[in-house]
């Protein structure tokens, strides 16, 4: 059976050292997040990750779920003990604010834990990620009557939500949706459509789901300024709160996917369901993109957990598979073999993905900061900042770290050999449930034209300035060390790279929208690499400080080692990305459509 262990001691090592969490005190929430208080809210989200929701990884992915004659869908065994185990322990509501049944705390925090949950159990994770994207939606944009009626049972756990976009014609373009709403005389409205790919849409875990669901009210305008966002219960709420009749919304069929197979993805059906209007009317995409955002960061987060994953399963591996002999001569001389991590090209797979997983945990912890100090400063220019700096790094994240994340996992795989490709071993789940994450919440090419379309040009490229002026910033205050030259070098010159296919951009896209697109995806890798290459010389300068004062120098040479590997052998990646933006998009678009 595959293991996993919560990478505790390196995210409170990220928190406290690299990204100065706790010096954000002055933050709202920040202050009960005392050192003491952020430690066991990890360890005991690493303890549940590790010995409740991993031990049920591949019993997900085999049993998988299964919809009853009457639309009822039973999740795999344990899975609904696990999910009350997560919501008991009151991880739901982790971030949420106290008056609705929430600990207040740091965002960021809940970030580590996702990580921690979905590196341990992808498909499990999902229930409560989705809800706690839900909450958020209804935090900003729900009624007061909205909140009060719903928010505290699902930050109990007691009920979970989804998000219902996709329709069988229609994903990224969510102009063509067809799901119409009625009014009803009492305000609510009749819901009635088909939507497809609603992960968590049915289920046996919670007494009642609420569905938040994007829809056209009759006679709204066409196109996506049309779009309204209702609250759609499985469950109409009676007198008090208490649970009543059974709403028109039922799960038509479970999808067969490729992986996930732990996470009911449904087929959902609206029969003239009663809901309830989330924010104005026809300004739906703007209320859902509150919980799309939350989800697309979320989903680059389980890039890293699958990376993860699969990274210490292949390391554990590497470790006892005794095959061949080391080229410099024979390491283990008492056995018949040599273990396999003695070898270059081994060594070459574990590293990239090390190198990856550090760097990528302290991004994403890094953006979720700045999600922090948007909505928790006082200060209105640091606010604008940090909503800048997030916007940008959104699709980044989410699209960089699943690319890679899929890509670490077949990697990790290949280190098996064989033994990658039998089911027992479970390298292939890892694979599997790696592959969706490039796909929804916005597949990969949609998150790169995001970048490129919206989030570079916006404001002016106000945040791409303040993303490069941090980077400068960084380079001239370590640029005399001579212990950071190795990091401070190989950065630099990435950093002239994106600055040059910035500017190739500005110069070409805009008479040419063409080559924008062609360069979009390598774009953001170029922009997810210098933002990795950024994390690694924090997490540089933050390990000569600890090396420094003594004690485990090894653990920090280790990270100096690694750090190296990334600014050697993989940030000059840059390189490649800034040829294939200026090659433009005339090959890319001028082969017939008849020839392919």
């Amino acid at each position: 059976m595959p293991q996993y262990r919560a990478p505790v001691d390196d995210t409170l090592f990220l928190l406290s050292d690299v990204l100065g969490f706790h010096a954000r005190a002055n933050l709202t929430g920040f202050a009960d997040a005392t050192p003491d208080v952020v430690e066991a809210v990890l360890r005991e989200g690493g303890k549940l990750a590790d010995e409740v929701l991993a031990p049920l990884n591949q019993v997900g992915d085999q049993e998988g779920c299964t919809r009853q004659t009457d639309g009822r869908v039973t999740t795999p065994t344990g899975f609904k003990a696990a999910y009350e185990a997560f919501a008991g322990g009151g991880w739901m509501g982790l971030s949420v604010p106290e008056e609705f049944g929430g600990q207040g705390l740091p965002s960021t925090l809940n970030t580590a834990i996702q990580d921690f949950a979905s590196g341990a159990n992808l498909a499990l994770s999902m229930y409560p990620g989705l809800t706690q994207g839900a909450v958020a939606a209804l935090l900003v944009h729900g009624s007061q009557e909205q909140k009060e009626r719903y928010l505290p049972k699902m930050v109990e756990g007691a009920w979970t939500g989804t998000m219902n976009l996709t329709e069988p014609h229609c994903g990224t373009d969510l102009g063509l949706l067809r799901t119409k709403a009625v009014p009803n005389p009492d305000g609510s409205y009749a819901i009635s459509g088909t939507k497809i790919f609603i992960s968590a849409g049915e289920h046996d875990l919670a007494e009642n789901i609420v569905h938040l669901v994007l829809a056209r009210i009759e006679g709204a305008p066409a196109g996506t300024k049309g779009i309204s966002l209702f609250l759609v219960p499985k469950f109409l709420l009676g007198e008090g709160g208490s649970l009543g009749a059974r709403n028109g919304v039922s799960c038509g069929s479970i999808e067969h996917k490729m992986g996930i197979h732990g996470n009911a993805t449904c087929v959902m059906n609206y029969d003239g369901a009663t809901g309830w209007l989330v924010g104005e009317a026809n300004r739906g995409l703007n209320a859902m993109f509150v919980m799309m955002n939350e989800a697309r960061l979320a989903v680059g987060v389980q890039g890293l957990g699958q990376s993860e994953a699969a990274y210490q399963n292949a390391v554990a591996y590497a470790k006892d598979r005794l095959q061949g002999r080391a080229l410099t001569g024979a390491k283990a001389p008492d056995k018949a073999a040599d273990p396999i991590i003695v070898h270059p090209d081994i060594r070459r797979t574990l590293m990239q993905i090390r190198a990856f997983n550090e760097a990528a945990r302290a991004l994403v912890l890094w953006t979720a900061l700045q999600g922090d100090i948007l909505h928790r400063s006082e200060d209105a220019k640091e606010r604008q900042t940090a909503d800048d700096l997030m916007g940008l790094m959104t699709p980044v994240v989410k699209g960089v770290l699943t690319d890679r994340g899929f890509a670490n996992a077949v990697e990790a795989q290949q280190v098996f050999g064989g033994h990658g490709y039998v089911e027992e071993w479970g390298m292939s789940q890892f694979v599997r449930d790696a592959r969706i994450a490039m796909i929804y919440e916005g597949a990969n090419g949609i998150q790169a034209m995001d970048l490129i379309g919206r989030k570079l040009p916006k404001d002016g490229g106000r945040a791409m300035m303040a993303f490069l002026g941090e980077v400068q910033t960084l380079l001239k205050d370590h640029g005399e060390d001579a212990a950071m030259k190795p990091f401070v070098a190989p950065l630099g010159a990435a950093v002239n790279d994106l600055q040059q296919a910035t500017m190739w951009l500005m110069q070409n896209a805009m008479g040419k929208p063409d080559h924008a697109g062609a360069g979009a995806t390598d774009y953001m890798h170029l922009l997810g690499l210098v933002a990795l290459g950024v994390m690694w010389l924090r997490i540089a300068k933050a390990s000569l400080a600890r090396r420094a004062e003594g004690g485990d120098t090894a653990r920090w040479d280790d990270k100096l080692v690694t750090g190296r590997f990334f600014m050697e052998r993989m940030l000059p990646e840059t390189g490649l990305r800034l040829a294939r933006i200026k090659a433009g998009a005339e090959t890319t678009m001028a082969l017939r459509v008849e020839a392919f």
